[in-house]
Formats: structure tokens, C-alpha cells, sequence
């Protein structure tokens, strides 16, 4: 069904890298939200009058706080499809992370409010009336946010927007949020027990955890995330499906906005190849990562000579000593020199609470006690993937 309205309103729908693309989906989103969300806030509103309780009304302003969420949303897209100028070269992608944040934020402030005003509500107690339309408003808000929660859950999926990911986040509790206020304006009403305030604490607390979550999650993409472990092996796979590249590492992800990745990688060749036939090797792999992933890939050559047999061994035991400090270790650049000189980077995670000069140190050791003769010369990376 949904597949069906995007193929009509949104030309070439499934290319989410597109920027346009992209942005057509922010803007579907974000008017489908902020046309239903200011329905809900005049419904609300209305139930929260009838009924004289404070988590009936705040529930309304919540959904006006969503309603400016989509109008950011609307901004956010609009702005992160604007195309790299000579102040932004990267483009302006990471507009939608930071329509994702305020967003998030319109959220913690709505829980904050709502908090303080049930609070009050619990101090001074008042009762509240229960009808009939109030109770209709009400439910029919939820089955609202229930469709509202999925819409955006799957155009968020589809587009990869964290932004649409905030909004179905939301949509998910604020449907938590009505069901709780509408069940306990019935106990209050049948059983004669004050519940209204309590109420509201409740409903601001799931609002607080809602909008923490969303912020953390449009931080961490601003912030720069290690990249999906799937996308790195697919990646690794594509440049290596050529026999000619021996090997790669330092492969680095760029984020700057949905749709707008950069990546760097060394990719080991042999070093008695020809310039010419690698360097067309190189940029075929370049070309294939802009198509299938929307990478603008650069990767640099490094020549590997062969080292021979004692080489091989000294090779092998440095990637077992490293392995030791910690199982995901590699080793990369290995040169055999004169006199047991040996050079060498090594690669640990981020994860790893020794200092790169204490790594240093033990895998220099280490070598040394298994070949006496070797003089390392050691090289400390930290992994930028998973």
C-alpha cells in the first residue's frame, strides 16, 4: 500500500541515496505529521476542557510540540537537500541530523513542562469529568498515533532518516501516553481516586525517556559512528573481488548527511605490478563503490614486495603476538630490513584500554622474546570500524 503512494508521489522512490529523493520523503512526512498532529491538538484540546484534567490537556500540547517537530522536520529536509556550495563542500546533509536533535529536544521540553504541571496537580487536586466524546476524541487520537508511529517508522526505514526514526519514536509514546491517561481517567471516575496528577508524572517520564533516546540517537551521527559492520564487509568484498589487490586497511567512513558518504582505504598491491594496470584496477573499484553504495571512495595504493620465507614468519608471528593484546588486532605494512629490522603497523580497536605507546611496548617485547634477533619498529592504529 505504501509502496504504492510512494510510486505515485515520489518519481524514482526507492533511489533513497538521491538527494532529491530524499528530501521528497522528508517533506511527505513532515506535512502527513504536522496536518495530523494539529488535528490532534484541537481534538485534545477540546477533551482536555470537557474533562478538566491536566494530563488530558498537556497530552494536547504534546501533540503540538509535534506538530513543530514536523514543521523542523519540513525545514531540515528542505535545507539538507541544498547542494554543496564553495562555504560547504561537503553539501548540508547533516541538516536533517540536526532537524532529528531539535526535534528531540521539543520533546524534553514538553516532558519537562508536563512534569511540573502535574506536580501542581497532585498538590491541588481536582476532579475530573468523564463523557462520552472525550473518551471517543481520545481513542480515536490513539488508533491515530498508531498509524502515525508505523507511516513514519516505515518511511524512516526506507530513507535511513534518523530524523523520521525521532518522529516514530514519538508516535510510539504517545500512544503509550493517551491509553494511560484515558485508563486512568476511567479508574478516577468509577472509583473516586485522584489519579490525574499521578498520571501526568507517568506520561511526562515516558515523554523524557522518548525524547533522550531520539537525541542520542541523531548525537551519535553528528558525533561520527563507527560504520555498519555489514557495509564493511560488503565494501572489503567489492575491492577485493580483484586478485590483484592483495589486502586493505585504515578503511575510513565520512558521514555527512544521508546520502552524502566519503571513504578512504589502503589497499596493498604487489609492488613489481604495473603502474598503469593498478591504477585502473583502483579506480574501477572507486566507480563501482559510487554505485552501489554512493561512496565517493578514494583509495591509496600501497605497494606490498614480496618478503620471502623469514619475512613470511616474522609476519605471522607479529599477527599472533597482536592478537594476544586483543583478538581483533591486525597487522598491515610489514617490511623486512637489514640487520632484523622489522617495520610494521598495527590496528586495535578503540575498545583496547592500553595507550598506543604501552601497545607499542608489550608487542615490541614480545617479538624480542620469540626472536631474539628482531629490532621492531612499531606502528600504533586505532580501528575506525567495528
Amino acid at each position: 500500500m505504501l509502496d504504492a503512494v510512494l510510486r505515485r508521489l515520489i518519481p524514482h522512490y526507492q533511489d533513497t541515496h538521491d538527494p532529491i529523493v530524499r528530501e521528497r520523503y522528508g517533506l511527505l512526512a513532515g506535512g502527513v505529521g504536522l496536518g495530523l498532529n494539529l488535528l490532534l491538538f484541537a481534538g485534545k484540546l477540546l477533551a482536555g476542557a470537557l474533562t478538566g484534567a491536566i494530563s488530558v490537556t498537556a497530552d494536547a500540547f504534546n501533540n503540538l510540540s509535534d506538530a513543530a517537530g514536523s514543521a523542523v522536520t519540513l525545514a531540515g529536509f528542505k535545507l539538507a537537500s541544498q547542494k554543496a556550495d564553495a562555504r560547504h563542500p561537503f553539501g548540508h546533509g547533516r541538516m536533517e541530523y540536526l532537524a532529528g536533535l531539535a526535534v528531540s529536544l521539543l520533546i524534553l521540553l514538553v516532558g519537562v513542562e508536563l512534569g511540573r504541571g502535574s506536580i501542581e496537580k497532585i498538590v491541588h487536586p481536582e476532579p475530573a469529568v468523564l463523557g462520552l466524546l472525550p473518551v471517543c476524541l481520545l481513542g480515536l487520537s490513539i488508533l491515530v498515533k498508531l498509524w502515525m508511529g508505523w507511516f513514519y517508522a516505515s518511511m524512516g526505514k526506507r530513507a535511513q532518516s534518523p530524523a523520521l526514526a525521532a518522529a516514530a519514536a514519538d508516535a510510539r509514546s504517545d500512544v503509550l501516553a493517551t491509553s494511560a491517561v484515558v485508563a486512568g481517567l476511567a479508574v478516577s471516575h468509577f472509583f473516586q481516586v485522584q489519579l490525574d496528577g499521578w498520571l501526568g508524572i507517568f506520561v511526562a517520564a515516558l515523554i523524557l525517556r522518548t525524547g533522550w533516546g531520539a537525541a542520542r540517537d541523531t548525537l551519535d551521527p553528528l558525533l561520527g559512528t563507527p560504520p555498519d559492520p555489514a557495509v564493511v564487509a560488503d565494501i572489503e568484498g567489492l575491492i577485493l573481488s580483484d586478485p590483484r589487490i592483495l589486502g586493505l586497511h585504515d578503511l575510513v567512513i565520512h558521514d555527512y548527511g544521508p546520502g552524502r558518504r566519503m571513504m578512504s582505504v589502503h589497499a596493498e598491491v604487489p609492488a613489481d605490478g604495473s603502474l598503469v594496470e593498478l591504477h585502473e584496477v583502483i579506480d574501477q573499484a572507486e566507480r563501482e563503490l559510487k554505485a552501489r553504495f554512493g561512496l565517493e571512495a578514494v583509495i591509496h595504493l600501497d605497494p606490498v614486495e614480496p618478503g620471502g620465507p623469514e619475512a613470511d614468519r616474522l609476519r605471522a608471528l607479529a599477527e599472533e603476538l597482536a592478537r594476544e593484546i586483543d583478538p581483533a588486532a591486525t597487522v598491515h605494512d610489514f617490511r623486512r630490513g637489514g640487520e632484523g629490522a622489522v617495520s610494521f603497523d598495527v590496528v586495535v580497536p578503540y575498545g583496547v584500554s592500553l595507550a598506543d605507546s604501552e601497545v607499542r611496548s608489550a608487542l615490541a617485547e614480545k617479538l624480542r622474546q620469540r626472536a631474539p634477533d628482531c629490532r621492531p619498529v612499531i606502528e600504533v592504529d586505532r580501528s575506525h570500524v567495528l
